[in-house]
């Protein structure tokens, strides 16, 4: 083979070379635009689903009854109308209702919290006799309706009797003549969220205490070994070094018992008789309304006003999201919240 016939193929085979490689990175660039068209369909379906309610509600709460079966009127109303908001924030008394769900449900939040952490702290870092049994029953917990321990509780809290220590303090008390002390009625009261909560029971509190509990768990025991050698006790170290490491759980937890309180409808409209959250106002404003308006005559005006209830109900918590998404996003990366 002469030397002209050796460079000839060897030529030959770095153009066949130089054209795998171009096929090569056509293919690996036509698979990447792919994944991502494919990638955006997902997403842009997902997010269609997620945000098609609630921007079919704003739509209906800013437009007039006139509009609603209007075939012109797809998205945008022709007419953008108060009116809807005027009528419904009268029938809700939405301004003292927002007062009471945010007297309830930051303080039971903020409390919560707290006996939660503490809680999943002793779950996560220390050994005790029956330590798998409680951790089942904490578990069991999170799967149990509340439906079924509502008699109860109602009971307790119509009479609560000091966590059953009031005859053992009429019977003292009766030593030295003094009138017996009678249970008090905790309903209607906020201390009805406010006692569960600080006892680590509240709304479901089992999911919050098991989120502390990992996260506690995941930390390395340098961290307390240090403080140990500083001569820290069990207290101090939690305050002064596990809960300040622990601050995305802390985050994650306030954000998601808030909006559970803000949300919840069972335990408001069981134990408040007379003070009303907004979940229980919005649940009673078709009566309200039927009531206070002619529906034969304009059908649809009722479908206009609950859609604006309903965008009243969940703004709060849509604009405290807004807000902070950015810290939530964090904080459930952190605490391996998924699904």
């Amino acid at each position: 083979m002469d030397k002209f016939t050796v460079t000839r193929y060897l030529d030959n085979w770095e153009q066949r070379r130089r054209e795998s490689l171009k096929g090569r990175k056509l293919a690996r660039r036509m698979a990447l635009w792919g994944w991502a068209a494919a990638r955006f369909v997902i997403l842009f379906g997902l997010a269609f689903i997620l945000l098609y309610p609630l921007l079919y509600m704003i739509s209906l709460a800013f437009r007039p009854s006139s509009e609603v079966l209007d075939p012109m009127v797809i998205w945008v109303p022709r007419t953008l109308t108060m009116e809807n908001f005027v009528k419904v924030l009268d029938a809700m008394d939405y301004v003292q209702a927002v007062r009471n769900t945010l007297l309830i449900c930051m303080g039971s939040s903020l409390i919560l919290i707290v006996s939660c952490a503490l809680t999943g702290y002793g779950f996560a870092r220390f050994q005790f006799r029956g330590q798998k049994v409680m951790m089942a029953v904490l578990l069991f917990s999170i799967i149990v309706p509340p439906q079924t321990l509502i008699l109860p509780q109602y009971l307790e809290n119509a009479k609560f009797d000091f966590f059953f220590a009031l005859p053992v303090i009429n019977a003292v008390s009766g030593l030295f003549g003094a009138a017996p002390v009678e249970p008090v009625n905790l309903l209607d009261t906020p201390w009805t969220f406010y006692l569960p909560a600080l006892f680590a029971s509240g709304i479901r509190s089992g999911l919050l205490i098991y989120v502390f509990r990992q996260f506690f768990k995941g930390m390395p025991n340098e961290l307390e070994d240090a403080a140990h050698i500083d001569g820290a006790g069990p207290v101090r170290t939690f305050l002064r070094v596990m809960a300040p490491n622990a601050l995305p759980a802390f985050v994650t937890v306030f954000l998601f018992s808030t909006v559970w309180y803000w949300n919840d409808y069972f335990y408001s409209s069981t134990f408040l008789t007379g003070t009303s959250t907004v979940s229980v106002k919005l649940s009673f404003l078709q009566s309200y309304l039927s009531t206070t308006n002619n529906f034969n005559q304009d059908p649809y005006q009722y479908i206009t006003q609950m859609q604006a209830g309903c965008l009243l109900t969940i703004a709060p918590p849509l604009v405290i999201y807004i807000i902070f998404q950015r810290y939530f996003t964090e904080s459930i990366e952190r605490t391996g919240i998924v699904g």
